[in-house]
């Protein structure tokens, strides 16, 4: 479905899509001009860490000549500066791997951030830590995330993570193969995770920029699952109440806490939110259904199933106006096998069922809407391919790697991930849809790594730290650094402008807060398109 271009701007949008209104006609013409957009969805990887070095964009302080700001030394959990950075608790690399940094060879480091991959070695050891190994994982959680970010000087990465020294590391990222799709279309460098914390969270505002709610949590199963906070004197949150037996120094141990749960405390409302990883109500899940129950549920008893969510998500916008949609996930039919739970976070594969956000709402319950369900959630290897190539991939597409292809530390290596997505966006451009067709490559949330990009405030559930974004297209600017304020949330605000769907509720209420805030409204990525000369 095409609109008129003179219909475009005269929609009754959010705040940004209003702003955006007054954009050139070429980015006019541009955006009536895509018909399909695809969202390559990465993991756990700030700006910093993957494009600090990036020529033009704003990276690493000291480092990148480009660079906008400075680097602010970490600080402990008193607010004093660090003399060095804790050591990367429990090595530096993942297990299994041929490359190893021991807790003990990462102690000392200077307090600034640091090249992963440097050729000299790592830390005086000698020791090179490619982009093809994997690292240890680090801790990316709601409440960690905003007590990193310390109400906007990023001086805490350290001290509130569970990887110490590691989260302040960067590589030189210009043999990435997505770096040279970054320098032949548009890199976004004030692109911002949707919401503060981990994949989980992200993805859900990714489909509704919306937050999960549990209902009646303090009557569930879940309700040991209810977070620990400090609070101010106005009720709000100050930081996780740290555990009897929690060091006095990140020097000296990471972080413990009281309780970290999934769940937020009851707030004003009496709402409490699903903010850490919860299972879905339906198979893939971790958690089996019980005995003699249909296996194409999750067992309600456990404590970490979160009932079946109703809000509305960017699906319900596009159904309304009876355009296509479909989530391709990879090894979505392997795990939605007999054989499934071989697969589910575990190696090879290391299939998340928490990156599968649609999996969680009523309105693809495998009985009652199986349809739905099969028309709208997809695997990758069965369809994705096969649909590009045939040019038969929906006008929204979105496309999640199976774990040990999508950079997520703990189980998967940078240059694995690079390797997979520029094969895939390859494919897309031989597509004949290519022609039409906007794709954007970005990440869930940062993973605990440290970016130097203050943080726009915005409301009580982000935006967070800032991560990598890549707009491909015949329609993007052609080696461009785009510094238009973005969030994950603007992936919706482009599709809901194109398709003049009625916008999600979340999305509205994000640029409001931004404005009052003092802070622009998010873009839409229009500003990275251009009609062809």
């Amino acid at each position: 479905m095409k609109l008129p271009l003179a219909v475009l701007c005269c929609l009754p949008l959010s705040v940004a899509l209003l702003a955006s209104c007054s954009t050139l006609p070429s980015t006019q013409k541009a955006v009536a001009s895509i018909d399909t957009v695809v969202v390559i969805f990465a993991e756990n990887r700030a700006f910093d860490n993957l494009y600090g070095l990036y020529p033009g964009a704003n990276g690493v302080p000291g480092v990148n000549p480009s660079a906008v700001g400075a680097v602010v030394p970490q600080q402990d959990f008193d607010g004093s500066v660090l003399p060095v950075l804790p050591p990367a608790w429990g090595g530096l690399t993942a297990g299994g791997e041929s490359v190893t940094v021991t807790q003990a060879q990462s102690a000392g480091m200077p307090n600034r951030p640091f090249r992963i991959d440097d050729p000299a070695g790592l830390h005086g050891t000698g020791v090179v830590v490619g982009p093809d190994v994997v690292t240890r994982d680090l801790v990316h959680r709601y409440y960690n995330n905003i007590m990193q970010i310390s109400n906007g000087r990023n001086d805490r990465f350290a001290a509130y993570s569970n990887a110490g020294a590691l989260s302040m590391g960067y590589y030189d990222g210009s043999a990435m193969k997505l770096w040279n799709l970054a320098r032949q279309y548009t890199l976004a460098d004030n692109f911002f995770m949707g919401t503060f914390g981990g994949s989980y969270l992200n993805h859900q505002y990714l489909i509704c920029a919306c937050i999960p709610i549990y209902p009646d949590a303090e009557d569930s199963p879940a309700k040991n699952l209810i977070s620990d906070i400090v609070t101010d004197a106005h009720g709000r949150f100050v930081r996780l109440r740290p555990a009897a037996d929690a060091p006095a120094s990140v020097l000296a141990g990471p972080p413990r806490y009281k309780r970290d749960g999934t769940l937020t405390p009851k707030d004003a409302a009496g709402v409490i939110y699903a903010v850490n990883t919860m299972q879905p109500a339906y198979q893939p899940s971790s958690n089996a259904a019980p005995a003699g129950a249909d296996p194409r549920f999750s067992d309600p008893a456990k404590p970490t199933t979160l009932p079946a969510q109703t809000q509305p998500t960017i699906g319900d916008r596009l159904d309304a106006k009876g355009i296509d949609w479909a989530w391709y996930a990879g090894a979505w039919n392997i795990a939605n096998s007999a054989e499934g739970r071989s697969v589910i976070y575990k190696r090879p594969v290391e299939f998340q069922p928490h990156h599968q956000p649609f999996n969680y709402y009523a309105d693809f319950d495998p009985v009652k809407h199986a349809a739905a369900r099969a028309q709208h959630l997809k695997d990758f290897d069965a369809h994705f391919l096969a649909d590009a190539a045939a040019g038969k991939l929906p006008p929204v597409a979105f496309y999640k790697p199976q774990g040990n292809l999508n950079q997520h530390p703990g189980y998967a290596s940078v240059a694995a991930g690079d390797a997979h997505i520029a094969e895939v966006v390859g494919k897309l451009q031989h597509s004949p849809q290519w022609p039409h067709m906007l794709i954007v490559v970005t990440y869930d949330e940062n993973g605990g790594f440290y970016d130097h990009a203050p943080v726009p405030h915005g409301d009580r559930w982000g935006p967070g730290t800032r991560v990598p974004a890549l707009i491909v297209s015949p329609y993007a600017k052609k080696g461009y650094v785009d510094k238009t304020q973005y969030d994950t949330a603007s992936i919706l605000r482009f599709i809901t402008r194109r398709w003049a769907l009625e916008p999600l509720p979340g999305v509205v209420e994000r640029d409001k807060a931004l404005v009052a805030n003092g802070f622009p409204a998010m873009g839409d990525l229009s500003a990275a398109l251009e009609a062809p000369r």
